[in-house]
């Protein structure tokens, strides 16, 4: 069982005490890469396997912008990713907003936050790069 006083710790990522300005590029570069340096010193194996399935999983995409990709297939990779993408943020990126999205708090992340988390930034990414590809026709549904 886990603690829960963990659950509420306080945890800053680095880019969190700059300026607004340079702030919103970093946190943006924080949704999109969940690798972290630090994360790849610990984790080794499973840094490097995540990185073989973010290019694999570029390629699902790549394919899919040809047209040689069908829906289920280009979903079933994304599914895929993000299942992954739960574990190499747990060890690189453990850490979750607390509060509204415009805030500045975080705290440790528990597995159900993180998966809520990587779900739910994964299905507006999907769903926007769906939106692209279909209206480009390169997409049948």
């Amino acid at each position: 069982m886990v603690d829960p006083r963990i659950l509420t710790e306080q945890v800053e990522p680095p880019y969190a005490s700059r300026g607004s300005a340079s702030r919103l590029p970093a946190e943006i570069w924080d949704h999109l890469w969940p690798w972290s340096r630090n994360g790849f010193q610990r984790q080794r194996v499973v840094q490097a396997a995540g990185l073989a399935l973010a290019a694999a999983a570029s390629v699902a995409w790549i394919l899919a912008a040809m047209g040689n990709m069908t829906p289920g297939a280009i979903i079933g990779w994304w599914f895929g990713w993000s299942v992954f993408e739960v574990a190499v943020r747990l060890g690189s990126k453990p850490y979750v907003k607390d509060g509204p999205w415009w805030g500045s708090r975080y705290r440790r992340a528990s597995i159900m936050d993180m998966i809520c988390y990587v779900g739910f930034k994964n299905l507006l990414i999907g769903a926007a790069l769906f939106i692209v590809l279909k209206s480009m026709g390169l997409v049948q549904v």
